[in-house]
């Protein structure tokens, strides 16, 4: 039985940009501190406590704070969580039990398909201006929140305090009390749809793996950072010897050079210059290679290395690097600082990975440029790699197999896929039989028929979302040598063969508009159920799809036109904007969502069974595990757990596979 509900609001400095490096390793440094804290019980008046004036504020100062019979809640509640713990010192253990008190506003507010930031949210569900995030709130934690250049006028100082400004820092305390005002409205529009108790509970085990972090290599790192400034260097000055500009790097004077050398390109772009060295076999020498060293000089995915270096803790360990509810369409994990979820691919082998590895550490990067051909795209391909266990671990990785294949069969009854993913799981090969009637067991490598394995590829991932000629070249349709005649004869005739994922489209393009136009329930396939919700409180309706698993998806403010078209709307760039979706969008929706609490429940069970996850990408989890515990025998039950259907996915031929490494990689 809860005692009420209170909402809390921080206010914190540090020396650490926290958009660089992210609000854990924020508060990890020294020269942190919490300002101010305000609060409020249920709908009680706010209290605002000034901690400069009362710095060293015991717990039982704030008798409320670490009861259980309150429920802690506040917007984006892991940084009020992790920066309170970090000021009171909190072991973990006591940080972990403290977190089963805290809810997140911000969460609730994604779980309804709505903006993350509170000013936006407010904006969203047009709240009035007293209670809504106050205008002068970005100028304020500039001032007092951030350090400052020092001048003349502010007598040299690196930071504001309350004595530099005592008219500004009142305004401050405001700020922070009406923040406590707009989450709390907020919460109040949104009552009607609260956040089932599941989505918390993977919520909290979602902070409690980012607070935990992963560990990173710094030593590779710092190598790579070294390597890639010197072959930059080299390169840099191997085009001013072969351009005789002052500055080949300006976008101006390279593309009069290269105009003048017979080659005038409309711009510089990564796609334009990849166009010229593929289409331009004849060019002169010197062109190419200096188009070869801006390719490679424009690497950007090196960066990566410097959010790396910025973003890890005293412990060598990065933290935060996945947002819970970041897709809010369907909500999937979101990568953030150095973006797993968007690391580039590793072609080469695991071997060759852990040599390049050992000569990166050594800052040789004469001896790469000796070995390889292009430097900063072997660093690119290495920086998987900079994920590592913690001493005498190793990393467990396993991930389902073909899932978004699996589950839109599952959902369309299409059962010829299902019996394939019963049976041999070979997709690929077996779509291309279906489709091009050659014998399965033909399309095999070194047989003529193989090549249709990449078509039947292609399709796979392209077509189960009422695709086209359009989807098929954004999955590497043009690598296949077809014209648009071409691929769109394996459009048709892979919707012939899946006739009922076609009917899975119309069923949730009719069910949707009925629902908008009607207001009715509509059932489009088994236990997945639309509606059209309100709330007395809520300035729009939602058009909501429950899923097999009992979570919503919502859409905000949906309609429906005279032509059957579907609408609803997304906030982005600070305004309402309407998007328009179709059968196969929804479709795509739906799929996504399931493959998401497909993950959801093998996290829980992983985590049940004892197995430490640190992060996890798409379908793929990672887990550290003593390497001195049988790691292989650990892996068997990990694919085993991964591969356990969850109860309300009665059918699904779930499967997956996986590696035991020292480093994080592309198996």
């Amino acid at each position: 039985m809860t005692a009420g509900v209170i909402t809390v609001d921080i206010e914190t400095y540090s020396e650490q940009d926290i958009v660089k490096v992210g609000a854990y390793r924020y508060a990890q440094d020294p020269s942190f501190e919490v300002l101010l804290l305000s609060y409020a019980l249920d709908d009680n008046p706010p209290t605002c406590l000034d901690l400069t004036i009362e710095p060293h504020l015991k717990p039982g100062q704030l008798s409320w704070l670490f009861d259980p019979a309150y429920i802690k809640r506040a917007h984006n509640a892991a940084f009020e969580w992790w920066c309170l713990s970090e000021y009171y010192g909190l072991t973990w253990e006591e940080r972990s039990r403290w977190l089963d008190q805290w809810q997140c506003s911000m969460i609730h507010a994604l779980y309804c398909g709505l903006p993350a930031k509170l000013e936006a949210l407010g904006k969203a569900l047009r709240q009035p201006e007293d209670a809504a995030k106050m205008r002068e709130g970005k100028a304020l934690v500039t001032y007092f929140c951030k350090p400052c250049r020092p001048t003349k006028k502010n007598g040299g100082r690196t930071r504001n305090r309350r004595s530099d400004d005592p008219e500004k820092w009142a305004l401050f305390v405001r700020y922070n009390i009406q923040d406590v005002i707009a989450e709390r409205a907020n919460d109040e529009r949104l009552a009607a749809w609260p956040v089932p108790e599941d989505i918390w509970r993977q919520w909290r085990d979602d902070v409690r793996m980012n607070a935990r972090g992963v560990g990173v290599d710094l030593a590779l790192t710092d190598g790579a950072l070294d390597c890639a400034a010197q072959v930059n260097l080299d390169m840099a000055a191997e085009a001013r010897t072969l351009t005789g500009l002052p500055n080949p790097g300006s976008r101006t004077q390279l593309l009069g050079w290269l105009s003048a050398r017979g080659l005038p390109l409309p711009d510089l772009r990564a796609e334009t210059v990849a166009k010229a060295l593929t289409d331009g076999s004849q060019m002169p020498a010197d062109v190419r290679r200096v188009l070869e060293i801006r390719q490679q000089l424009g690497k950007t995915s090196n960066t990566k290395y410097d959010a790396v270096r910025a973003c890890a803790g005293p412990d060598q360990r990065i933290r935060g690097t996945l947002q819970f509810y970041g897709a809010s369409r369907t909500g999937r994990w979101a990568g953030r600082l150095l973006q797993v979820q968007n690391l580039p691919r590793t072609y080469i082998s695991p071997a060759e990975q852990e040599d390049y590895r050992k000569i990166v550490k050594l800052h040789d990067g004469k001896m790469l440029e000796m070995l390889c051909s292009n430097v900063n795209d072997l660093l690119s391909q290495l920086i998987r790699t900079v994920l590592v266990p913690a001493p005498g671990c190793v990393f467990i990785d396993a991930d389902f197999s073909a899932i978004e294949a699996r589950l839109i069969a599952w959902l369309a009854g299409e059962d010829w896929v299902l019996d394939v993913f019963r049976t041999t799981g070979k997709i690929y090969e077996a779509t291309a039989s279906k489709l091009f009637h050659v014998p399965f067991e033909s399309i095999v490598k070194g047989n003529p028929n193989y090549r249709y394995r990449q078509r039947g590829k292609v399709a796979t991932l392209a077509l189960g979302y009422q695709g086209g000629i359009g989807a098929m070249k954004r999955m590497g349709g043009d690598a296949l040598g077809l014209d648009d005649a071409g691929l769109q004869e394996i459009v048709d005739l892979w919707r012939q063969a899946n006739p009922r994922i076609r009917r899975l489209w119309s069923r949730m393009q009719n069910a949707a508009y009925k629902t908008i136009t009607t207001g009715q329930t509509t059932r489009p396939i088994g236990n997945v159920l639309l509606r059209k919700e309100a709330g007395s409180t809520c300035p729009f309706p939602f058009l909501t799809m429950q899923l097999p698993s009992g979570r919503k998806l919502f859409y905000a403010n949906p309609a429906a036109t005279d032509d059957g078209r579907i609408t609803y709307q997304e906030w982005d760039t600070g305004q309402w904007q309407t998007v328009e979706s179709y059968g196969g969008k929804l479709t795509e929706n739906l799929t996504q969502a399931v493959g998401r609490d497909c993950l959801a429940y093998a996290l829980d069970n992983l985590r049940a069974a004892g197995f430490q996850v640190v992060f996890h990408v798409h379908d793929e989890a990672v887990i550290e595990y003593p390497a001195d515990k049988d790691p292989e025998a650990a892996l068997a039950r990990v694919i085993q757990i991964m591969s356990q259907v969850p109860p309300w996915a009665p059918g699904l031929p779930l499967n997956a596979a996986g590696w035991v490494g020292q480093f994080f990689t592309k198996d």
